[in-house]
């Protein structure tokens, strides 16, 4: 196929391949990496062959779970392509790597029930004003004349999709496509580059509304285009290249080409595209609105090897970097590199330098994060991607299997949350768990497949202990502990009295005593307040007692046998006896959640809060997101533990939602006495 145009500037460039869940982004790799002579033959996700789906989870579970990246060689230009997850659970993958491409290959299909994931991906390119063309992969099992096709995906992207190829069909098949730029038809050769044919009859007729079409919209942005049109004059083709290249690098159009993956057919196509139409890593670094000549790059990833230590995968944007360098990170920490290395999936070639535009691995340095950008100068960089991981949507308490290896747990945690910032651990103190939290269900599978196949630790999974509390709804009185032992020499003697009164939600724990003549000396009432506060932590109904007030009114000492410990030990005695007089009562955390949603799913997700004991506070327009709801409602904790599982199900996989602590509330009847019951067992 030949080629037209003088804008095109050598480099190496960076492209993401991005999409939703099981569009063929990483089959299309593996034909990327057969036409450019990278790889013999094709690998397939079936057989677990690919190059960027290498590691043993995503073998397991026959999907992408990380970005994998391969360099690769066309045309004499230097390609590292970064295959994204397209499963919304590991989304944080891909906004790491987005910052630092000079462009996105969107790969997608005609499918409707895809569209909501689409919509995702293309906003966070629009948001970031990354040049994104469309892909629409499996053409080969097309059911959709094209322009059907495109009234089906333009609802995902707020950019006009720009048709850059039609399709040629031959009884109900598509066998070739017409390029509008070049002008020329082609047929597809399985597993080899298209062929050129004739372009007459329909199909020049086709072309030639097509092509008009495309002009048109091109012309929207240059002026001297539409005089030409308007003058019913062709314009010189070099001029259509070029503003092809300009309206993509400026957002003003998203170019649709299409093919099949799995034949390699338009594969070429899209690869001379991005040769000619994709800026280079100078139009990045303008966007990123970076400024100055020393080397810096972006780390877009995160790597924990067996036996090579941590590698940082990054995006060099400016100047040469050479091995050895000493780079300063976000922090100003300042390390030095061991080793630049090439990528081909998990395959690495040492380097002795790399410059601008170049992606590679950076070796051993230990204290630089997913998205920090680290540069040779002495002053820490400015950060390029914002530093906040989602807030996490689903939690599992760990606990190693074998007691022995529970120091090997915590450094392989914190190996997994170095290389994905979107996992988080928590060590909660009062339940004495490892409560790792994700982005969803397969997150969190994935994670845990982690732990036992890189680090050797097998782990017992249970939901997190919910954080119940208790308090009360009565006042009692003149409730009396007394603490006296005598056991030869000094005994132990503390006699307190103290009046208990429930406060309002949220008062926590008030003491104050009204003690007169010293019947209980100043120096022991501290004592009994601690003695008291320790026995809250654990109420009659098995939970610590909150939102309660104690007086402490009268008691007596001995001038020998009393102390600080006695009279602790008395605190407990006097709470421990008042608490079941006060009607105690149990409280669960009550969460405000926001659910994000597509606009057909609202109705569903009403069901599913009202099925799970909430209270819907109403909803609104998503702002900014067309056809999108939030829904905002008030879910007990112990409810919102699987509910990104039900929300996921019930919005093609792309529903999230936030949550935050509001209140305490009390919770009594049966699933009181569930919970009351599971506790004394426990």
């Amino acid at each position: 196929m030949g080629e037209a145009g003088g804008r095109r500037q050598a480099g190496p460039r960076c492209i993401a391949l991005v999409g939703p869940f099981q569009s063929g982004k990483t089959t299309l790799l593996e034909a990327i990496l057969e036409r450019t002579g990278a790889i013999q033959r094709m690998g397939s996700v079936e057989t677990g062959t690919t190059v960027s789906d290498a590691s043993q989870e995503a073998r397991q579970f026959k999907m992408s779970v990380e970005a994998g990246a391969a360099t690769t060689t066309f045309m004499g230009d230097s390609y590292t392509f970064i295959d994204c997850p397209g499963s919304v659970d590991f989304l944080n993958e891909m906004r790491a790597v987005l910052p630092a491409v000079d462009a996105a290959v969107v790969v997608c299909e005609a499918d409707e029930k895809k569209i909501p994931g689409l919509t995702v991906i293309l906003r966070e390119l629009e948001e970031r004003g990354i040049p994104r063309i469309l892909f629409i992969n499996k053409i080969d099992k097309a059911d959709k004349r094209i322009r059907e096709t495109l009234q089906v995906l333009r609802p995902a992207s707020r950019v006009p999709l720009l048709l850059r190829q039609i399709p040629i069909w031959a009884n109900g098949i598509v066998t070739g496509f017409v390029d509008l730029a070049l002008e020329r038809a082609f047929v597809y050769r399985e597993h080899a580059a298209s062929e050129v044919v004739p372009l007459g009859g329909e199909d020049l007729d086709r072309e030639k509304e097509a092509r008009f079409s495309m002009l048109e919209t091109l012309a929207d942005h240059d002026d001297e285009l539409m005089e030409t049109l308007l003058s019913d004059l062709e314009p010189p083709r070099d001029r259509v290249f070029d503003d092809l290249g300009r309206e993509l690098s400026d957002g003003h159009v998203v170019p649709v080409l299409f093919g099949s993956a799995t034949r390699t057919n338009g594969v070429l196509r899209l690869l001379k595209t991005l040769r000619h139409d994709v800026p280079p890593v100078e139009h990045t670094v303008e966007r990123l609105g970076l400024s100055g000549s020393e080397p810096m790059a972006h780390v877009m990833k995160s790597v924990h090897t067996a036996h090579g230590g941590k590698l940082s995968i990054a995006r060099i944007l400016s100047g040469t970097l050479q091995d050895g360098a000493v780079l300063t990170g976000a922090a100003g920490q300042a390390e030095r590199t061991s080793g630049l290395f090439k990528l081909f999936g998990p395959a690495t070639e040492k380097l002795r330098e790399a410059k601008a535009g170049d992606t590679i691995a950076l070796g051993k340095l230990d204290h630089v994060a997913t998205g920090e950008t680290i540069t040779t100068a002495k002053a820490a960089p400015a950060r390029l991607a914002e530093g906040a991981a989602p807030q996490p949507v689903l939690s599992v308490a760990l606990r190693a299997k074998d007691r022995k290896d529970d120091v090997k747990l915590g450094l392989a945690l914190a190996k997994l949350t170095d290389e994905d910032p979107s996992l988080t651990v928590e060590h909660h103190g009062e339940t004495s768990e490892i409560v790792l939290s994700g982005q969803g269900e397969m997150h969190l599978r994935v994670a845990v497949a982690k732990l036992g196949n890189r680090y050797g630790v097998q782990v017992e999974q249970a939901r997190p202990t919910i954080g119940y509390r208790e308090t009360i709804k009565k006042a009692v009185t003149g409730v009396r502990g007394r603490h006296r032992k005598q056991s030869g020499g000094h005994g132990q003697f503390g006699d307190i009295v103290i009046d208990v009164r429930p406060l309002e939600r949220g008062a926590g724990f008030v003491f104050n005593d009204t003690i007169t003549g010293g019947v209980v000396p100043k120096q022991y009432i501290p004592a009994a307040e601690h003695g008291i506060a320790e026995a809250l932590k654990r109420g009659p109904l098995g939970f610590p007692v909150v939102d309660v007030g104690v007086t402490l009114t009268d008691g007596s000492y001995h001038t020998v046998d009393s102390s600080d410990m006695a009279f602790q030990q008395a605190g407990r005695i006097a709470i421990q006896d008042a608490l079941p007089a006060c009607h105690p009562v149990l409280l669960e955390p009550i969460h405000r959640v926001e659910i994000a949603v597509p606009s057909d799913a609202t109705a569903r997700i009403n069901a599913i809060v009202s099925g799970r004991r909430g209270q819907i506070l109403g909803f609104d327009a998503r702002d900014g997101w067309p056809g999108w709801d939030v829904v905002a409602a008030l879910l007990p904790a112990t409810e919102i533990g699987d509910l990104i599982v039900e929300i996921r199900s019930a919005t093609a996989g792309v529903g999230f939602f936030t949550s935050r602590f509001d209140h305490l509330a009390e919770l009594t009847g049966r699933e009181a006495d569930r919970i009351v019951q599971a506790r004394a067992a426990a």
